[in-house]
């Protein structure tokens, strides 16, 4: 197994943990989403190694994780990583605060999906606060970005594209 997929399998498990990791009752809904956030900055910086297939991998595991619908998450996410495919090259050469605004539109369109889903199953939820880990991983964004991409130099984990 090589480096760069020891790395980026360390940090998707990282982002496993803090994602099921019990929080205070008032804490819960502010939780980020951990895991895409992962997956965006993996899907950006190696996009031949890490797409789709991955994303709708972790999704099932969350879907898993947290006893929602089969596929609910990780049709979600199975988007945002097709649309960061789409557009890594740009992303890549974007400020952080511009990521974070994509990110922003993404992690929302995602949980609408979500959303519909709980409402087609009677299991909407009664507050707006539902859309906070939408909120609270935008916000975070540029630490993740800044501290993955420390990882990957310093463990030296090379881009590899096929153009």
């Amino acid at each position: 197994m090589n480096k760069t997929i020891r790395v980026s399998i360390f940090t998707l498990i990282g982002a496993f943990m803090l994602a099921i990791m019990p929080l205070p009752e008032w804490a819960v809904e502010f939780r980020p989403d951990w895991v895409t956030l992962v997956l965006v900055y993996w899907a950006m910086a190696l996009p031949t190694k890490i797409g789709v297939t991955i994303a709708w991998l972790c999704g099932l595991l969350l879907d898993v994780s947290y006893g929602t619908l089969m596929g609910q998450h990780a049709v979600g996410m199975v988007l945002v990583i097709y649309v960061i495919h789409l557009q890594h090259q740009r992303l890549r050469v974007a400020s952080l605060l511009q990521q974070a605004i994509v990110i922003f539109f993404l992690l929302f369109i995602k949980q609408l999906l979500e959303l519909w889903v709980d409402g087609m199953l009677g299991r909407a939820p009664d507050s707006w606060f539902y859309f906070m880990p939408t909120i609270t991983s935008t916000l975070l964004w540029p630490w993740i970005y800044l501290i993955l991409r420390d990882l990957r130099r310093k463990f030296s984990v090379e881009k590899h594209y096929q153009y």
